[in-house]
């Protein structure tokens, strides 16, 4: 009873229009007083859930990419990929991919990948005569790659929800996320023997090459240095956090030297900013969740899937369009927050591997970022390409398509999750 007072309350306060996070807060708050709960809950289990180590992570990686974008070090990345690949048919719409994969090794988020390198890539394939509605989609559809790729702060998230090695997870999301790349980059060659997409105008020396791979390399190497760490054992999740915002203040300060006291307070408090709305929802999902526990909704879920099936590709299904369902309508991380602890223990039970899933519940909540009504990437792609959102919405679909392809591939072939850290990790 509880439980469903707390679902109903939630869904009117988001219909009426309040953040998610207040929502979630607001409705858990009630049903405690209502139900005649102890109201030191309230803050109990919102502080508990801030106090975790895995946590740590999250401002951490915000605050790397930051630095490296307050030292201009996504431009010289970008830069790099294009003389690579820019010279075929649909040769920026690849570089989009590459550069959002690459760049997914410092920042971890998708929006972040589209504030720092959405403009300038919508633009250049504006200038070379791609039309809005590529350039829009094949951007979102790319910045997918960010939450995927380690480090990923919504995989930390989920580690933590579920109680499985962060570690372990983010690894597992490595060949998933080269799988979606290629996914993506077979849609742009598709489409461009299709539309005919012009070649990059970039002229390239030898000597430019260089030069641009020598400016590139350290940004290159980051997540080279972040996953190697974690694989030697080096350092876990939370110090490969540390690590990351140690080397882009090392390569701002001596490489490039264009990190200034200015920038640094800039990303600082863009960290904060980030980094305050992430744990607010943490919180108030926290105790969102504990609602639902107590009123045992974990043990009925796990019944009822069990119930239907015992078959792992069934539930994985079920789990499929649960999650499509919801990141069309939820936040991502109150979506990982609320959905993790209940249907983890039904899958992992059926034999599902909980790092396996891990993967697939972060990529389904990724593909909700480009479908309405709630998708940010529609609306931070609308910002950054002065596009209306309507039309935003219209140039997702395609790729929406090519996700969803990609996303069965994850689900139904494991061992593109589970091997690495298998191999790794023994």
């Amino acid at each position: 009873m509880m439980s469903l007072v707390a679902v109903l309350l939630f869904l009117v306060l988001t219909v009426a229009g309040l953040p998610i996070a207040f929502a979630m807060g607001l409705s858990a708050g009630t049903v405690i007083w209502w139900f005649d709960l102890p109201l030191a809950v309230i803050a109990q289990r919102t502080v508990n859930a801030l106090d975790s180590t895995p946590l740590l992570a999250v401002p951490m990686f915000i605050f790397a990419a930051a630095i490296f974008n307050a030292a201009g070090i996504t431009a010289q990345l970008f830069d790099f990929v294009r003389m690579v690949v820019g010279r075929i048919h649909g040769g920026l719409g690849h570089v989009t991919v590459l550069t959002h994969l690459v760049f997914s090794g410092v920042s971890g988020a998708a929006l972040a990948d589209i504030g720092a390198l959405g403009k300038v890539q919508i633009d250049m394939m504006r200038e070379q005569g791609y039309d809005d509605e590529f350039a829009a989609g094949i951007c979102m559809a790319a910045a997918t790659l960010g939450p995927i790729f380690p480090p990923s702060i919504p995989l930390v998230i989920f580690a933590m929800a579920a109680e499985v090695s962060p570690v372990k997870v983010l690894i597992a999301a490595i060949i998933p996320s080269l799988i979606i790349a290629a996914f993506l980059m077979g849609q742009v060659v598709w489409t461009a023997k299709r539309r005919g997409l012009p070649r990059d105008t970039i002229v390239i020396t030898r000597a430019d090459f260089l030069r641009t791979f020598w400016m590139s390399l350290p940004a290159l190497l980051a997540p080279v240095v972040l996953i190697g760490g974690m694989v030697i054992g080096w350092f876990g999740s939370t110090e490969a956090a540390a690590v990351t915002v140690a080397y882009s203040l090392l390569v701002g300060v001596l490489f490039y030297r264009r990190l200034t006291w200015a920038g640094l307070l800039a990303a600082a408090r863009e960290t904060v900013r980030s980094s305050a709305s992430v744990m607010l929802i943490v919180g108030t999902a926290a105790l969102f969740a504990w609602v639902l526990t107590i009123d045992q909704v974990p043990m009925k879920a796990t019944e009822l899937l069990l119930g239907l099936s015992k078959e792992p590709w069934v539930l994985l299904l079920l789990v499929n369009v649960l999650l499509l369902v919801l990141g069309m309508v939820m936040e991502t991380l109150a979506a990982i927050l609320i959905v993790a602890p209940i249907v983890t223990p039904a899958l992992v039970a059926a034999g599902v591997d909980p790092v396996h899933l891990g993967v697939v519940v972060v990529l389904n909540l990724m593909i909700g970022l480009l479908t309405p009504p709630v998708g940010m990437s529609l609306y931070m792609v609308s910002n950054v390409a002065g596009m209306p959102v309507d039309r935003v919405v219209a140039s997702a679909w395609p790729w929406i398509v090519t996700l969803g392809l990609s996303l069965l591939a994850v689900t139904y072939v494991p061992a593109a999750s589970t091997w690495l850290p298998g191999l790794l990790m023994k």
